[in-house]
């Protein structure tokens, strides 16, 4: 079997990634569980890692380095791989992308996203853990814009995960290690490169959290990402990661572009067959905003609960509302509710009991 085989072979099992180590099984990761794939030795997982890294990368490995970096299988499809060290010996875990950017539609994205997507500046963060779909809703936002608005869109990713074509927007991608060193540099030279919409791929430090809160004050439409669970987190950890004497500043700051945050979580489906995202809006309306600079965060569920009509929703009114159309299960609800004794007085209601 040929390296490229195994991939197919893994993506037409459904698999979103796959692990291969030396010295252990080779698991790939389907609907969110783990299951083994293949048996193979460890001289074939050794040579097969190897084999997908080029002479530069195998050298950094070599002096204690992960390599991080995309590649694309001959009829277009693309993998993100992250290659490490453990136990002195070779691991990687490789993420199977979608070939095809999805739609907001497809996605069953709710349609704030998309009026979200329509504004013409001010910050947008998508939120949520690891393997939560942040970059594939990110890449449908994006691909909206790019099929409704004829703009400039610049985009900073590590590593490039969805290659976009060309619509009636101007796209420029580019590539951390390969096209730019960092995020802030690359978020400095943003700036002079004439953008209407800048993805910044994830705000991991003060530098990049700082310049795009100044590019999206300037005028420019800033998506960016963060590993937060919720709305309220969010907007905390945009805050704790600005030294102490510049916090009221960055709050002020966030309150006059903030635009709104999409938490997000993947839940498994009722059928079995798949996950659904569960979401937390909040929205940038002058209640919000207004709480951001006060500094009363611990307000912002009550403020999201009665939000609707602007689009907002805590993630348990996404649960009960995924619940009552039969998306997910009571079992699944309970299990990923904020609140088990609310959500359960919730579920109650809605089955009429």
């Amino acid at each position: 079997m040929t390296f490229e085989e195994f991939i197919l072979e893994a993506r037409e099992m459904g698999a979103s990634d796959i692990h291969l180590t030396v010295g252990a099984p080779t698991v790939v990761r389907v609907n969110g569980e783990l299951q083994k794939f293949k048996d193979f030795s460890d001289v074939v997982v050794n040579r097969t890692i190897l084999s997908i890294l080029n002479a530069e990368q195998e050298q950094l490995l070599t002096t204690g380095n992960d390599i991080d970096f995309s590649f694309q299988l001959e009829n277009g499809a693309r993998q993100r791989v992250n290659v490490f060290r453990q136990s002195g010996k070779l691991a990687c875990c490789i993420r199977l992308l979608n070939d095809n950017i999805p739609t907001l539609e497809e996605l069953k994205l709710p349609s704030v996203l998309a009026e979200l997507a329509e504004k013409k500046r001010g910050l947008i963060l998508i939120t949520g853990p690891t393997g939560s779909g942040k970059s594939t809703t990110l890449s449908a936002i994006v691909d909206h814009i790019n099929k409704t608005r004829a703009c400039h869109i610049i985009t900073i990713e590590d590593p490039i995960e969805y290659r976009y074509v060309q619509d009636k927007a101007t796209i420029h991608q580019r590539e951390i290690g390969k096209d730019v060193p960092s995020f802030s540099y690359a978020l400095r030279s943003a700036l002079r490169e004439d953008p209407d919409v800048i993805l910044v791929g994830e705000m991991r430090d003060y530098e990049t959290i700082s310049l795009a809160m100044t590019a999206a004050e300037t005028g420019h439409l800033v998506f960016g990402t963060l590993h937060t669970s919720s709305a309220a987190q969010t907007i905390d950890r945009i805050i704790d990661a600005c030294p102490p004497h510049a916090q009221e500043q960055a709050r002020a700051q966030l309150a006059n572009m903030f635009q709104g945050v999409v938490s997000q979580t993947l839940v498994p489906t009722a059928d079995g067959k798949g996950r659904t995202a569960a979401l937390e809006i909040l929205t940038g309306t002058d209640a919000v905003k207004n709480l951001i600079r006060t500094n009363k965060i611990p307000q912002m569920e009550t403020t999201m609960q009665a939000g609707a009509r602007q689009g907002m929703c805590t993630l348990q009114d996404s649960l009960v509302r995924l619940y009552k159309r039969n998306t997910i299960s009571y079992e699944t609800a309970m299990e990923y509710a904020p609140d088990k004794t609310e959500m359960e007085k919730a579920l109650r209601t809605s089955a009429g009991f």
